[in-house]
């Protein structure tokens, strides 16, 4: 899967980035290793790699064993100049919400390829979500020195699979074994590393000269011609300057204009500029580095709109929230005007209220660096923020944002509702996807409930993508997540971090109940408490109805109204209700029943308990005599699975009784539109990418309630009494 890598660039001019490394993990390696110069923090016996295990960012047991980022971990280190923020996040499509916020708050990206694969299965998925953002990219293709790396078919299945415009602005020096260096197409001169080098440190840079290298100089120029020609279709500036004085020679252009051209194109996300390079051994790397600067925007030439309301006074948004035993909840803001200091009040405009910012943090993977202010641009990381979470919108007073907000509305802003005038000024916050994966959780004992509720809650805190409810049908704790990967992680967590070794059990689906004719019944209920008689008698119909209703409609019988007080309706109406919650058939909820009261006798003194308790026996007497039917839960599913997928994808869902509604093409892949049983959904996403090598995804949710199929309700039955 892909692994994905996030930078901010700051100087005069600060710029953030975004790095998504398919299907390679080494480039941390290289980013880590910039890292050993800077006064932030750590001494390295060795330099730290990911396929030694040791990586910096990732610093969580469970990344470490499985050798796979799982939560975004933030650095800070400076390239000649600039100050550059790396946010390493997860590439597994479990942790989508991780690349999600983290590209919510940036303003370039970096795609990194394995040069022998090219574009890959979450390639796509991020590239769509850097799309979503608007955010300007250039692409690596590492493992140039693996064996299979190929450069021009990396760079057309960009071209292909991203419907991309490449720009080539490095060639390589030989592929796989033979790679040692980079050709900078912009400047005609090659870059060759010392073999013996592993750091990558050493390398050095020489013209293309006609004498010493005939053949790599001719293939240098054609690929800079054409790349000047593919700038000059795109930017109309650069064609005027190209046509009117370089017309004749190409080769007098200046390196600076092309590279000026080269910013303009990447900035409006026409064309992605393209490098080439080796993370394991560093070779490519400075270049890279070089071109992040060069090309990727700074936050000046991002524009923000909002940022013209606040006047320069604090603006800035909460992207991620970690817990810390010692320190408490740690908040990431991504500052967009302003300047953030310790003990500054702040104001969250999302929450409606003042916090305090008790210490200011440069973030350092799992270490991080007291500082005393950060301005516009950077990524801070602050302590004491309580009720601080993902995605809320963070500036210095209410009266600030009030005042921003009377700025928007003169400048002819669209009107809010009155009592909400400050909601114009929240930041588009992070999307929070729908999970897809149910499982419940139960901890060892009740008496570690209240425990388990704090962990769930933390966590819940950390990772919005997760969700955690209470089954009101069968009681249970159920987790809801974006896969088994993330629930195991999930549960890994709570027994590593918080001490409790709690039990996973398979979800328990929710069946509902319904009848599917109309039967009376009669009950009396005669009692002698103390010197008191209760004394009712009740007749009344259950009869199925023919729109859904999860709860009894109920209806009275004109004689009965007629002398019947609202004391004694609420307890018949609380005894057809209480009637309902367990039907007869596995002691699920009644839904889709209406319920008309007959008759109703009730002898003077009767209390209103026993008028419920009557009441409700009569209706179980009811349902019990009734053709019974179970209703299991249906889910929305929507599959968008490559073509060469879809016969397998499609014999699957006919093998889960799903039912196919239409299939959509959209681009290259086909979108599968159906209904399917909750019940069979179970472990599907595992399955669907065993079935599609990792390149389809789905979406679920719940569409309604439908009838079970005599034979399956006949199996369910026979399952849960234990028969079979």
């Amino acid at each position: 899967m892909s692994n994905l890598r996030i930078f901010a660039v700051n100087h005069k001019k600060i710029s953030s980035l975004h790095i998504d490394n398919v299907c390679c993990s080494k480039i941390r390696a290289n980013l880590r290793r910039l890292k050993l110069h800077l006064p932030h923090g750590r001494n390295y016996s060795s330099l730290p790699d990911v396929d030694d295990g040791d990586t910096v960012t990732d610093f969580m047991a469970q990344e470490r064993e499985r050798g796979i980022t799982i939560q975004s971990a933030a650095v800070t280190f400076d390239w000649k100049g600039y100050r550059i923020n790396l946010i390493d996040t997860p590439g597994h499509v479990d942790f989508t919400l991780e690349v999600e916020r983290c590209l919510r708050v940036l303003d370039g990206a970096v795609a990194v390829f394995d040069a022998s694969a090219g574009v890959e299965a979450q390639t796509l998925t991020v590239w769509r979500q850097a799309d979503k953002h608007k955010i300007p990219r250039i692409c690596f293709l590492n493992k140039m020195d693996k064996t299979g790396a190929s450069f021009n078919y990396a760079v057309e299945s960009i071209r292909e699979k991203l419907k991309a415009k490449p720009l080539l602005l490095q060639l390589p020096i030989g592929e796989a074994k033979t790679f040692k260096g980079v050709v900078d197409v912009v400047n005609k001169e090659k870059l060759l590393w010392n073999l013996n080098s592993d750091d990558g440190k050493n390398f050095e840079r020489k013209p293309l000269l006609e004498v010493s290298d005939p053949q790599l100089l001719k293939e240098t120029t054609e690929a800079r011609n054409a790349l000047i020609e593919q700038v000059a279709d795109l930017d109309d500036e650069f064609a005027n300057l190209v046509l009117g004085e370089f017309s004749e020679n190409f080769d007098l252009l200046p390196a600076e204009k092309l590279q000026t051209a080269i910013h303009r194109v990447t900035l409006a996300q026409t064309a992605v500029p393209v490098l080439c390079g080796s993370a394991l051994k560093n070779k490519g790397v400075q270049p890279l580095l070089d071109a992040i600067t060069m090309y990727l925007p700074s936050p000046e030439e991002r524009n923000y709109e909002f940022l013209q309301w606040y006047k320069g006074d604090l603006c800035a948004l909460a992207f991620k929230v970690l817990h810390d035993k010692q320190r408490g909840p740690l908040v990431f803001m991504r500052i967009y005007s302003g300047m953030i200091k310790p003990q500054l009040a702040i104001h969250n405009i999302n929450g409606n209220c003042t916090e305090r910012i008790s210490r200011l943090l440069l973030p350092f993977a799992d270490q991080h660096v007291e500082i005393p202010s950060l301005t516009a641009g950077n990524i801070a990381l602050t302590v004491g923020l309580k009720h601080t979470a993902t995605g809320d919108t963070i500036v210095s007073s209410k009266s600030s944002a009030l005042a921003a907000a009377r700025r928007a509305e003169r400048k002819g802003e669209k009107k809010h509702r009155e009592n909400n005038e400050a909601e114009r000024l929240l930041l588009a916050g992070v999307e929070i996807p729908e999970p897809v994966f149910f499982c419940t959780i139960e901890p060892p004992s009740m008496a570690k409930q209240p425990d388990l509720d704090h962990a769930l809650k933390c966590l819940q805190r950390e990772d919005p993508s997760l969700k955690v409810k209470l089954d009101p049908d069968s009681g249970q704790t159920i987790l809801c997540g974006m896969g088994e990967l993330h629930i195991e992680i999930i549960h890994d967590r709570i027994k590593r971090e918080y001490g409790l070794e709690t039990y996973l059990g398979p979800l328990q689906v929710a069946y509902r109940e319904t009848i599917l004719n109309s039967v009376r019944a009669t009950d009396a209920l005669d009692r002698t408490l103390g010197d008191k008689r209760h004394l009712v008698t009740v007749e009344l119909e259950a009869k199925p109805l023919e729109t859904s209703s999860l709860q009894p409609v109920i209806d009275y019988a004109q004689s009965v109204t007629q002398d019947l007080s609202q004391a004694s309706q609420e307890a018949v109406e609380n005894g057809i209700h209480s009637a309902c919650l367990q039907g007869p058939l596995l002691g699920s909820p009644i839904q889709d029943v209406a319920v008309t009261l007959h008759s109703l006798v009730i002898h003077p003194g009767t209390s209103t308990t026993m008028i419920s308790a009557c009441v409700s026996r009569c209706m179980q007497k009811a349902l019990k005599k009734a053709d019974k039917q179970i209703l299991e839960p249906l889910m929305n599913l929507e599959v968008t699975v490559p073509r060469d997928y879809l016969s397998p994808v499609l014999a699957d869902l006919a093998q889960r009784r799903g039912n196919i509604q239409e299939i959509q093409t959209r681009q290259d892949n086909k979108v599968v539109i159906g209904f399917v049983p909750l019940a069979e959904i179970m472990g599907y996403s595992t399955v669907l990418r065993t079935l599609t090598s990792g390149s389809a995804t789905f979406a679920l949710e719940l569409s309604n309630y439908q009838a079970m199929n005599p034979q399956d309700q006949s199996t369910l039955l026979s399952w849960r009494s234990g028969l079979t």
